[in-house]
């Protein structure tokens, strides 16, 4: 049988003549017969593509050939079904929309934690545990004890945090997502509002399921993911 191997990514950084970036890109997935989605903006890059693990590799490496994406992270998991089917690759604003562009985590967020040191953070009494997803993800799966903002969409975080938080009460807010690129945003927005003490998840549930034992894991339920797989199991993250 054959297996897909999906590579999900993301970099804040900016970027320049994104037009020609976006053609090269796009004719050399086709080329690989790679598939899925990715976003260029001013902001940097986000996607998640899918092929066979040499092509997915090659693909990564030719996205690792411009400058800004030298140092490109992936997270990876397989696939026995192709979860797209057609490859895009878009212009947009923000690649991940809060609607706030002057909000950038290229230049200040949160303090990163690492999967390993999660599980200590988030059990701590005076801790403030975030789920910065949409309330139809949070349904399948969370963190135990975590809060739901109960948003539809992400851009309505400022509006959560406008009603619900105070910078006075909420001292400690430990933050996650799925890969971790929403966290990045949420955090930068926290901090620029006057909360001092703001922490995410280091490469999102999907790092911490690949890391942590089932055993260990404090996650409860499944993960909503954004392809035809709508839920991953942690059987399907490849180790690095």
């Amino acid at each position: 049988m054959s297996t897909y191997t999906i590579a999900a990514f993301y970099k804040f950084i900016e970027l320049t003549d994104i037009a020609k970036m976006q053609i090269a890109i796009k004719k050399f997935a086709q080329s690989k017969d790679v598939l899925g989605t990715l976003l260029l903006a001013p902001e940097g890059i986000n996607g998640t593509l899918a092929g066979t693990e040499d092509n997915i590799n090659a693909m990564v490496a030719f996205l690792r050939s411009y400058t800004p994406f030298a140092d490109l992270e992936c997270k990876y998991s397989i696939y026995d079904v192709m979860p797209f089917q057609k490859i895009k690759v878009y212009f947009k604003k923000e690649i991940v929309t809060l609607g706030m562009p002057n909000i950038n985590p290229e230049h200040k967020t949160g303090v990163h934690v690492a999967a390993e040191h999660w599980n200590d953070l988030i059990s701590k009494p005076d801790v403030f545990v975030l789920d910065t997803r949409n309330t139809y993800e949070v349904e399948l799966g969370t963190f135990k004890n975590a809060i739901n903002p109960n948003t539809e969409y992400f851009r309505d975080f400022p509006r959560y945090v406008a009603e619900q938080l105070d910078p006075t009460q909420h001292k400690n807010i430990a933050m996650f997502c799925t890969g971790g690129i929403r966290c990045e945003k949420a955090s930068a927005y926290l901090l620029e509002q006057g909360f001092e003490n703001v922490y995410q998840l280091e490469g999102g549930i999907l790092k911490y399921l690949e890391k942590t034992e089932t055993e260990n894991s404090l996650w409860e339920g499944k993960c909503f993911i954004f392809d035809d797989r709508i839920v991953l199991e942690k059987e399907a993250i490849k180790t690095s």
